[in-house]
């Protein structure tokens, strides 16, 4: 498990803007000199890398909460790995550490911040860190219980439900006594919600127009719905603001069906004034000081049984695009990672 730098530093960059889904095009695979420390900066031999859906709105210029990522430079991700050179003592050669790094061997990263030491005997995998101990899950518990606010008895809608953060979402407001409703894609997906995850109902979206959707959501939720985690966007949207009950609560977490296409926004945005209800959009970074206590509560409902997740590993720095594209043809099952490395250091 040795962590000493190679010869070489495979990567890959934003060759041009993508217009609509990305393609192959969109993309360079180069290869680099290792890069080597600063005083206070650390190299990490990047093992798993985390793919999201932000990273493709990270890919446009428009205006977001990151700067875009920009051509000719390494495609913005989430790593974990060894370190393999450092300039700060308290972050040794050898330990396991994550940062936001990028889709490439090594990553340079300052000490400290979102750079961090990790215990990867604490948890079942290193890659846990990516899902349910990393962003994913503490997406799912803060956007749920600090900005969807779920009280029992109250019934929860969940879009993107069989996704990494969604099947985490329906699950957490089950054990704080809710209902929930999942919307997914396939009736594949959909026994998932219900059979592994413990949604109360699973509505499956393809060949659903608004109207039928809503009425689907009314089927599953005849009193209405009092909170919605919105993950989708777009027609799913619409029919769940066509449900909601008198205050409810919208988690605006994400909108991944109109992240490869021209936005055309919500058409029934009225309903928070009809309802008297409530939207609000989030990003994990607004929780940073409350990292280590959401941690743990989500530890201790996966040791006590009450928590069921998902990792989706592909193999290779080579297969990062057909990866990355599974999240928007929903092809993944379970949280996307890439794997970079092999145990050894080599490359996977």
């Amino acid at each position: 498990m040795s962590a000493n730098p190679g010869s070489e530093n495979r990567r890959l960059l934003l060759h041009r803007r993508p217009e609509g889904i990305p393609t192959a095009a969109d993309f360079a695979h180069v290869s680099d000199a290792v890069p080597t420390p600063a005083e206070g900066e650390i190299v990490i031999r990047n093992h798993y890398a985390s793919l999201d859906p932000a990273m493709r709105g990270w890919m446009d210029a428009a205006p977001s909460y990151m700067p875009p990522i920009a051509l000719g430079d390494a495609v913005r991700a989430t790593v974990i790995g060894r370190i393999a050179a450092s300039g700060h003592p308290d972050f040794p050669e050898g330990r396991w550490a994550m940062t936001l790094g990028a889709l490439e061997d090594y990553s340079v990263a300052a000490a400290g911040g979102f750079t961090q030491l990790i215990d990867a005997d604490a948890v079942p995998s290193v890659t846990n860190y990516l899902s349910v101990f990393g962003a994913v899950g503490l997406t799912a518990y803060f956007g749920l219980l600090r900005i969807g606010r779920p009280t029992p008895g109250d019934t929860v809608l969940v879009t993107g439900a069989a996704g990494a953060v969604g099947s985490l979402v329906g699950q957490i407001a089950k054990i704080k006594g809710c209902r929930t409703v999942g919307i997914a894609g396939g009736p594949e997906k959909c026994a998932r919600l219900t059979e592994r995850y413990g949604y109360d109902a699973a509505i499956d979206y393809r060949d659903k127009d608004v109207s039928a959707l809503d009425a689907a959501i009314r089927d599953a939720a005849p009193d209405g719905v009092d909170v919605i985690f919105e993950n989708v966007g777009g027609d799913i949207f619409d029919a769940g603001l066509l449900n909601l009950n008198e205050g409810a609560r919208v988690a605006l977490c994400g909108l991944i069906s109109e992240y490869n296409r021209e936005p055309v926004g919500a058409r029934n945005l009225w309903q928070l004034i009809v309802k008297s209800a409530r939207i609000e959009g989030f990003l994990i970074r607004d929780f940073l000081d409350e990292f280590a206590s959401g941690a743990v509560e989500m530890g201790s409902w996966l040791a006590d049984g009450r928590l069921a997740f998902d990792e989706h590993v592909e193999l290779g720095l080579d297969q990062a695009v057909p990866a990355f594209l599974k999240l928007f043809s929903g092809a993944n099952n379970g949280k996307m990672i890439l794997q970079i490395a092999n145990d050894d250091g080599s490359a996977a």
